[in-house]
């Protein structure tokens, strides 16, 4: 087995990993996508040489969730390590909670922004833009969140941003109403959501979207020799976002979780991975 094909087998390995919990029916999604997509984002994230933006931010309530900042976090961690150009592009609430540490951009709450959010476009000139657990916009040309709840109000509309940015785009989501589902939309018409029309150019799906941020991470760490994966620190990260006001998007509660599942929920995925990524280094040495 070539060392490509080898890759593609741990990438595929992955993508079932992060679907076998099954808990919003990703696991019946998958089907509808090629197999290998993380390695096929990632490769897109190392060879580009411009400046990437990656999105995340969900509102629930009158904050943000935990699911999509922490998985943004430590992606753009690793990125900031191997010398990237990134930055986050949210609206409020979030962009206040992050820009104190982060490099972030704003983008309005609300519908016709579109001049605003050009300007953040003309500013940033991405070359790739990365979306983590954003809200998609639906065929009524509104946001929807798990419970069907019109949140138009609250969502600023990166869909405008992808849209005006015309750059390659991968999108993660964990439901059906995320930026990038609209790939699969008529696919997963039958599930429980209202799906989201946005597309994307590769769409990574997973139980609780943070954690294909680190099927991305674990190809950049082998191919650059690095140990990425053990230096994410998910309790770290969910504290300062809980800090700051974040709630979990299931129970609507102010904790250590990501979508009702503690914070050891997404550490044990990482060993998992970490566990993947060994045995396929192991092969290749052979």
């Amino acid at each position: 087995m070539t060392q490509t094909r080898q890759e593609i087998a741990l990438s595929d390995a992955i993508e079932q990993l992060l679907v076998s919990r099954d808990l919003r029916q990703m696991k019946f999604a998958r089907q509808f996508l090629n197999p290998g997509y993380i390695h096929r984002a990632a490769k897109r994230i190392d060879d580009c040489a411009g400046t990437i933006v990656i999105a995340t931010g969900f509102p629930v309530a009158d904050t943000f969730e935990t699911d999509g900042p922490v998985g943004a976090l430590a992606l753009y961690q690793c990125l900031k390590e191997l010398g990237k150009n990134v930055v986050i592009v949210c609206g409020n609430p979030l962009y206040q909670a992050l820009q104190p540490k982060y490099r972030c951009a704003q983008i309005p709450l609300g519908f016709n922004k579109e001049r605003q959010i050009a300007r953040v476009v003309e500013q940033l000139a991405p070359e790739l833009i990365i979306a983590i657990e954003r809200p998609g916009l639906t065929e009524d040309n509104t946001y929807r969140n798990m419970r069907g709840e019109d949140i138009s109000h609250r969502c600023a509309r990166f869909d405008d941003f992808i849209r005006l940015a015309a750059c390659p785009t991968i999108a993660i989501g964990d439901g059906g109403n995320e930026i990038g589902m609209g790939n699969i939309a008529s696919h997963i018409a039958s599930l429980d959501i209202t799906p989201s029309v946005t597309k994307c150019d590769e769409l990574i799906i997973a139980d609780v979207s943070n954690w294909a941020a680190y099927g991305l991470i674990a190809f950049l760490a082998i191919w650059h020799q690095q140990s990425f994966l053990t230096r994410i620190n998910t309790k770290a990260l969910l504290m300062f976002l809980s800090l700051n006001g974040s709630v979990d998007g299931v129970t609507r509660q102010n904790q250590l979780t990501e979508d009702s599942l503690c914070f050891s929920a997404g550490e044990q995925i990482i060993k998992q991975i970490t566990r993947l990524c060994e045995d396929h280094i192991s092969q290749l040495q052979r």
